[in-house]
């Protein structure tokens, strides 16, 4: 494939793109607003839970690491894996 046509297709995607968004009218800050609820609770879930287990390993198996800090880690990692994945998901439909 050439890059003439190259750029025809971007450019095409693009005006694609532009008029979907035009069809589907101003999203209001209600969308938005869900939409940052949705990726902090993600987040934040995971987290909590990560933190939880440590706390009740930390004390039923006293080590000299902590499980606290490690699921801390773990769960904002699976919380910001399962952000992305939300996120990918509503650029998808769009």
């Amino acid at each position: 494939m050439n890059k003439r046509q190259t750029l025809q297709d971007n450019v095409d995607a693009k005006q694609s793109r532009k008029l979907d968004a035009r069809q589907q009218g101003d999203r209001s800050a209600w969308f938005g607003l869900g939409m940052f609820g949705l990726v902090g609770w993600s987040i934040a879930i995971p987290t909590l839970l990560g933190i939880a287990m440590g706390i009740w390993i930390d004390e039923r198996w006293p080590s000299r690491f902590s499980w606290t800090l490690m699921l801390l880690i773990g769960g904002v990692g699976v919380g910001c894996l399962n952000a992305w994945w939300w996120v990918n998901r509503e650029n998808e439909d769009e």
